[in-house]
């Protein structure tokens, strides 16, 4: 069998020696080579040839940072998880180094209590990532093609708002979607992102720099308005709710769904409540399931969804299995969803006021 073969570099002896007894004791795993710095890193890549490297940030010598943009030029296809500290300034050397090209990312146990329960966060959060970015090639599988779409339920309804899910490789493709979309946008976004406090927190704050229209991490009460987007906070389920002014927004801390926490089901469910078939769903780049059932509902409500392709997608597990599930109204790559967005947006509701004109306008007697 074939094994995935990782390289450590980490400057920390504990989180090395952490690292490789956990990944050594994993199923089609082993480490080949530990480094304690980026230039040893560099060195221990060129010789062993590893399939995935894990990459500290803070390091003497050569840091991650410095480090991984060498790995890019190098090595540009070699996946590369960063192992970083759930603090502020981890999170944002973090999302740097996400937007130099890292695959993903894993925070580092904290307040774990127990070096047990250090490995146990480690197998939960890190093992996964690593497998998805190493799963060896297989045959495609024949997909059913998309459930027809009932014309019915799109003649009179124009989309009210875009919903969207992503996880892994989700904040460059938001980075490369949200920008597109005119600061004029007739309706609001609301969106998950698999990540954990602060750092939902920092991007929000990094995409508001690069679009037209605002973006804000959510936070419970606020009403919802057109051309603005809202990132469901790390650790919290992001939901929408009819208020007497509007929609507003709530969070809670119900248990995980899809081991996630926020989950793009349960966001897509109460969008799908709420907005029926004026929503637009949007499913992007990243590992698992979560999104399926979400977009079921949406759906069967009389919405859209819409997911990125696979050769865009750093993982298609996401909008993969979406597909898979027949629940989808289009497939784009990445560089084409903000447009098809906007076109889909602009063009439902073109139609249903064409529609609204045409249903008020008197018939002239004699007129057949």
């Amino acid at each position: 069998m074939n094994r995935t073969r990782i390289l450590v570099v980490d400057d920390s002896v504990v989180i090395r020696k952490m690292l490789s007894q956990t990944l050594a004791e994993e199923r089609g795993m082993e480490v080949v080579g530990t480094a304690s710095d980026g230039r040893l890193g560099l060195e221990k890549i060129a010789q062993l040839h590893p399939d995935l490297v894990t990459l500290d940030v803070e390091m003497p010598v050569m840091n991650g940072l410095d480090t991984l943009a060498r790995v890019r030029k190098l090595y540009p296809t070699l996946p590369v998880v960063m192992f970083s500290t759930l603090t502020e300034h981890g999170a944002a050397a973090t999302l740097d180094a996400l937007a130099l090209g890292a695959s993903d990312y894993a925070t580092k146990p904290g307040n774990s209590g127990t070096m047990a329960g250090a490995v146990e966060a480690i197998r939960a959060e890190l093992i996964p990532k690593i497998r998805a970015l190493c799963s060896r090639p297989v045959a495609k599988l024949a997909l059913p093609p998309p459930a027809p779409t009932v014309a019915s339920r799109r003649m009179h309804r124009r989309i009210e708002i875009v919903t969207i899910g992503t996880s892994t490789g989700g904040p460059n493709a938001l980075a490369e979607v949200l920008p597109r979309i005119p600061k004029d946008f007739p309706v609001p976004i609301v969106l998950v992102q698999h990540m954990p406090p602060i750092f939902t927190r920092l991007l929000a704050d990094r995409l508001a720099g690069q679009c037209a229209i605002p973006v804000h991490e959510a936070s419970a009460g606020t009403i919802l308005s057109p051309g603005q987007a809202w990132i469901a906070p790390g650790n919290f389920h992001l939901t929408v709710k009819h208020a007497a002014v509007g929609t507003r927004l709530e969070l809670n801390q119900e248990k995980p769904e899809n081991s996630c926490r926020p989950s793009v089901d349960v966001l897509f469910r109460s969008v799908a409540e709420v907005y029926g078939s004026g929503t637009l769903a949007v499913v992007m780049t990243g590992m698992g399931s979560d999104g399926v059932t979400g977009a079921e509902c949406i759906r069967k409500r009389g919405g859209e969804v819409i997911v990125q392709d696979e050769p865009s997608s750093v993982v298609w597990g996401m909008p993969g299995l979406v597909y898979a599930s027949g629940q989808v109204d289009g497939v784009y790559p990445l560089h084409q969803l903000g447009q098809e967005i906007i076109r889909r947006v602009s063009q439902s509701r073109a139609a249903a006021a064409g529609l609204s004109r045409a249903a008020s306008t008197p018939i002239k007697p004699g007129a057949r």
